[in-house]
C-alpha cells in the first residue's frame, strides 16, 4: 500500500508544480487523480498493482516534464517558460481552436 500512496503523493506532486497559479486546472487534476486511486483501491493482484504505479510513475514523468503552461500577457500573445525538467522536450502549440480568443 505505501507504494500506492507514494505514487498518488508524487502524482499530486507534479500537478500542483505544472499547473501552478491554475486554480481550475489544480482543482481538476485533483480530482481526476483521486478518481483512478479510487477507481482501483480494490485491485489485489500483485502484477496489476505493479502495472497500475508504473502508469502513474509515467504520468508524473509525462506532467513534469512535458507541460508547460502558457500565460496570455499583455500584447493579447501567449508566453512560455519552460523549466529546467522541460530541457530537450519539443514544444507543441495547440491549436487556434483550443486557445480562447482575447477580446
Amino acid at each position: 500500500m505505501g507504494g500506492a500512496v507514494r505514487a498518488y503523493r508524487t502524482l499530486l506532486r507534479a500537478t500542483r508544480n505544472s499547473f501552478r497559479g491554475d486554480t481550475l486546472m489544480l482543482k481538476e487534476s485533483a480530482v481526476e487523480v483521486r478518481s483512478k486511486f479510487e477507481e482501483n483501491r480494490n485491485v489485489t493482484c500483485d502484477k496489476e498493482i505493479e502495472k497500475l504505479l508504473e502508469d502513474a510513475r509515467e504520468a508524473s514523468h509525462f506532467i513534469t516534464n512535458m507541460i508547460v503552461q502558457a500565460k496570455l500577457n499583455s500584447s493579447g500573445g501567449y508566453a512560455v517558460k519552460p523549466s529546467q525538467e522541460h530541457a530537450g522536450a519539443t514544444l507543441e502549440v495547440p491549436s487556434e481552436e483550443i486557445l480562447p480568443k482575447s477580446t
